[in-house]
Parts: structure tokens; sequence; C-alpha cells
């Protein structure tokens, strides 16, 4: 890559932050541009809205202005997807990487929507691409490597854990998540929201496998607390919920086949002991002629954590730009672009996140 990649930000959140930065200290990346939704943020210089260095960029609240900065890519990262911004992003020339999770599946999406996406990127000769922690690197980018050992395949079973016993806020513990309320009937409009997006991610798998999947389930279920639980938030009160579970499954003739459940939690003395709750990280499981039974944890003490996290899904994103980039024109997946490389810096930051202590 003889010149650097011209990079917009598009919206500077927890995500968008982390990515930011990544961006400013990335050796094959140059800051272009940074769209911000706050008002208050427009103006301010790109480094000062992330703890960087002053870059001489400044963030901009304005669509046509940031849109007439000249550039490669733009890391999408806002609250919900604007599809005419995306449109108009494309056809003036700039790739797209998004942790939106609206385009893991081309073939799943609405033929309407799908068809405006892709004239937009014949009309600019660019590609745009969905990626992320989860969904995105545990759902394809891991899973697909694992499979790769097998010749047949069971069931693909993608466990991921997540403590929230850390975490000192009590209002989306308590009256968000429900944690610490008396055990009722599960939401599933919660459920039906988490599928959209990973069973989109895991139909693109199933695709590149040759798997029919013919249809995608839901699930929720929750579970009470044993014994009274001290959190950082407060007082989880025995017989209350203490942790819950959401199980999305692709079945071919009524058996799943592929499995994504979220498990989060305050408290793992729970009365389902069977839901065997780890801590946070991922337990991938390949039942077949290769059986495997792979499990990733963060090593980040507890006070880390929030700073700890954005920096999955946004580094993700960041190191994906190149491959985009160079990517035929359209929707783009994991299964159809090449190996997503991570171009370090020569020397990282003392300031960066991927120092924390532990």
């Amino acid at each position: 890559m003889a010149d650097r990649l011209r990079v917009i930000q598009w919206a500077t959140g927890n995500i968008g932050t982390r990515a930011l930065r990544a961006v400013i200290e990335h050796p094959r990346l140059e800051l272009a541009g940074v769209w911000v939704s706050n008002p208050d943020k427009a103006g301010l210089d790109a480094g000062a809205l992330c703890g960087a260095e002053p870059t001489g960029i400044r963030a901009t609240g304005s669509v046509d202005e940031a849109c007439a900065i000249p550039a490669d890519c733009v890391l999408y990262m806002r609250q919900g997807t604007d599809i005419d911004e995306v449109c108009r992003l494309l056809a003036s020339g700039k790739n797209v990487v998004t942790t939106r999770g609206d385009f893991h599946h081309p073939a799943g999406m609405d033929p309407a929507l799908r068809q405006r996406i892709e004239e937009a990127c014949l009309a600019g000769g660019t590609s745009i691409y969905s990626t992320g922690s989860s969904p995105g690197f545990v759902t394809e980018a891991l899973a697909i490597p694992l499979v790769s050992l097998s010749r047949r395949l069971d069931c693909l079973t993608i466990d991921e854990f997540g403590d929230c016993s850390s975490r000192n806020s009590p209002d989306l513990l308590f009256n968000v998540m429900g944690f610490g309320q008396p055990i009722g009937d599960f939401d599933q409009r919660q459920a039906d929201h988490v599928k959209a997006d990973f069973a989109a991610s895991l139909s693109q798998l199933a695709d590149g496998l040759g798997l029919v999947i013919d249809c995608w389930q839901a699930h929720g279920e929750y579970a009470a607390a044993r014994t009274a639980a001290p959190i950082a938030a407060g007082t989880i009160a025995a017989g209350t919920m203490a942790a819950q579970r959401i199980t999305i499954e692709g079945l071919a003739a009524g058996t799943p086949r592929l499995r994504f459940r979220a498990n989060w939690y305050v408290s793992r003395d729970i009365d389902h002991p069977d839901w065997d709750l780890r801590e946070s990280g991922w337990r991938i499981r390949v039942t077949g002629d290769t059986p495997l039974d792979v499990g990733i944890t963060f090593p980040v003490a507890p006070e880390h954590y929030a700073a700890f996290t954005p920096g999955l899904t946004a580094h993700r994103a960041v190191n994906a730009v190149a491959a985009v980039c160079a990517a035929p024109p359209g929707i783009r997946t994991t299964v159809d672009l090449p190996q997503v490389l991570a171009h370090l810096p020569a020397q990282s930051s003392a300031h960066s996140s991927e120092n924390l202590p532990t």
C-alpha cells in the first residue's frame, strides 16, 4: 500500500471514539474527517474527541460537509442506519465499513433495500461491509476456520458470556435489563431483536458452508438467584432474576445446526446450574466428525473492563478498511473477503487501551 487510505469516522459514541483513535494511530490510514451527531462536539479537534494529540481535523455535524470530504472509506458507527445517508456515501465513491448489522447477509435483506445499496455501490465503484466482535468476529471470522477442520458438522454452538456484576449502573441493570426483579415471562420482542442481527450473520456462514437452514427461531429464559448476591450496583435478592439467556437457532429438518446464546448475568449461583455460566468471553463448540471446544476469556481487571470492551468491536472494523477498499463493488461479507489483517503501528502508544493493567 503505497499511499495511506483516507478515512472518515462517522459518529463518536463508545465504539466510534475507540475507532477514531485507532485510525489516528494506524500506520496505513489517514484521518480525513469526523462526523458527529452531538452539536456540542462539532468544531472540536478529532484528537480532543478521543484523547489523542491534536490532528488539525475538526468534527462537523453537517452531513453535506462530511460527504464532500475526499475519502476512501467511511467507518459508519452512528446510532441507527440511515439508508439514504449510506447510499449517498457509497455513490460518492466512499467505501463503508459499519458496525451496524444490516448488511451481514445480502440474500436475506429486503429486496428493494438491497437493490438500492447495490446500485449505489455500482455508481460509486464501492463496497460496504458489516462487522464487529459479536456478531461478526465470533459468528463469522472465528467460526469459519474452526469449521474448516470438519467434513461433517452436526451443530455449531457459540455461547457468549457477559458478567455484569462489576458494572455500577443501577438504572441499566435493574430497570432496563431487569436484574433483581421477580421472575416473569420473557419479552419475546427482546429475543426477536437479538435474532435479527445474529441470524443474518449465521445465515452468511450457513450459505458459505452449503448448509440449508429451514428456519430461525429465538427464545429467552430467566434464572433466579439461589442466594442474595451483592454486586457493584446494589444487591440481588434471593429468588429474583440474576441471569438471562437468549438463544438463536438455525434449524434444518427440525434439528439445530447453528446456535448462538447470549448469557448475561450478575451471579453464577442460580437455579439453572446446567447453564454452566463462565467468566466473560466466548465458548465455541463444534460437534461433528472433528469435535472442538474452544474457550476465550478477557484477562482484564473489572475496573478496566468498560474501557476495554469498545475495542473488541471497533478494532475489527478499522482493520477491515483495507480489505473492503480493495474489494469488488457491492455488499461484501466475511465469507467473500480476504483475511482481515491488523497492520500494527511500529510502536504501541503509551496511552493505548491494549496496555491496560490486569
